[in-house]
């Protein structure tokens, strides 16, 4: 599933929702998949396109029956959950 989220691309950033660490959670039980995700700041105004994106990556998986996506800002976002290589690229290098 993760790998069928990389399509999803944050339109600020222009990196994968997965390599900015925005997936939090993701749960699959007989063709059910539950996703937790985040952005980087709950005023975030491609939040809601981040959303539609992953609910859409996800269903377009076979074997999906139904897609849910839910959005949270509790862990809050931070840039130590970008991966190492985009982090990077980036210029967050420094951050641990």
């Amino acid at each position: 599933m993760r790998e069928a989220l990389r399509v999803v691309i944050d339109p600020e950033l222009g990196e994968s929702i997965v390599d900015l660490g925005f997936i939090y959670d993701i749960a699959v039980a007989d063709g059910v998949v539950s996703i937790t995700m985040t952005a980087t700041t709950p005023g975030c105004p491609a939040a809601g396109f981040l959303k539609e994106s992953a609910q859409a990556a996800a269903s377009a998986v076979p074997g999906v029956v139904s897609a849910d996506v839910t959005m949270t800002f509790e862990p809050a976002w931070d840039p130590s959950r970008i991966a190492p290589a985009v982090r990077v690229s980036l210029g967050f290098a420094a951050v641990n």
